[in-house]
């Protein structure tokens, strides 16, 4: 199997739609042990999600606003797994005002850009001292490539985001540690129902060459398991685009 024996921290299942949710599945199916994240208000949420998985995973107190939730994450993972063989980013979040480009207030842009970037370099450092050489980061994406309707500050914080990335790949290689990203086409998750006129990315199949489904966040999900698996061993800093091969057409 895929990543047979491999342990593995997933962040945001939040609804059975989500991809990490699909993550998740797959790579139990594909023999690895999975602790998932969550907090707050949502906590329960995702205790209750897990368990529509094949085997229902542990789940650890995770707010990557939070410095003692990073700072207390390796040593608390240890009551769960011994190491991390690969760690999963899917967290973004914008206050409503960073959807108004040029409105928005540096409060809402830096929780955006808290939560939406600067935390994979936060989960990161907070999973490091439980990852080994071979170890894989993979966090989840939107082309940054072009300004997006409505999308405006959370497209600014996932160009922050991409660019976390290869620096991350710089600075963990040398430890043996891949960081990569998937650039999911849109799927109809909870966090897209945020977005002030999600429903625009509808359209998204009709340039596609391969065509787009909302509801299917398999695609991409598959994606971020190859990538924690060992065989993309010499692939780093790298974006791979999983969007019907939307971002590859012109007009």
């Amino acid at each position: 199997m895929l990543l047979d024996g491999k342990k593995l921290l997933i962040t945001g299942v939040l609804m059975d739609s989500s991809i990490a949710f699909h993550v998740a599945r797959l790579a139990q199916e594909q023999g690895a042990e999975v602790v998932l994240t969550s907090f707050g208000r949502t906590f329960r949420i995702t205790q209750s999600i897990a368990k529509r998985l094949p085997v229902t995973p542990e789940v650890v107190e995770l707010d990557v606003s939070n410095q003692e939730h990073l700072d207390t994450l390796a040593e608390r993972l240890t009551e769960h797994t011994d190491h991390l063989d690969g760690v999963l980013h899917s967290i973004g979040f914008a206050p409503a005002g960073a959807f108004d480009f040029l409105n928005a207030t540096w409060e809402d842009v830096a929780t955006a850009l808290q939560v939406s970037a600067y935390s994979l370099k936060s989960l990161a450092v907070a999973a490091l001292p439980l990852m080994r050489e071979g170890s894989s980061v993979v966090g989840l994406t939107l082309d940054a490539q072009q300004a997006w309707p409505v999308y405006d500050w959370m497209g600014v914080a996932k160009a922050a985001f991409e660019s976390t990335n290869r620096y991350l790949a710089r600075d963990l290689g040398p430890k043996g540690i891949r960081s990569n990203l998937v650039s999911a086409g849109p799927i109809a998750t909870t966090a897209a129902r945020s977005i002030p006129m999600f429903e625009q990315f509808e359209k998204w199949g009709e340039r596609s060459p391969l065509g787009w489904d909302l509801k299917d966040a398999e695609p991409a999900a598959r994606a971020c398991v190859a990538l924690m698996s060992d065989w993309f061993p010499a692939t780093t800093g790298e974006i791979v685009h999983v969007d019907g091969g939307f971002h590859a057409m012109g007009f």
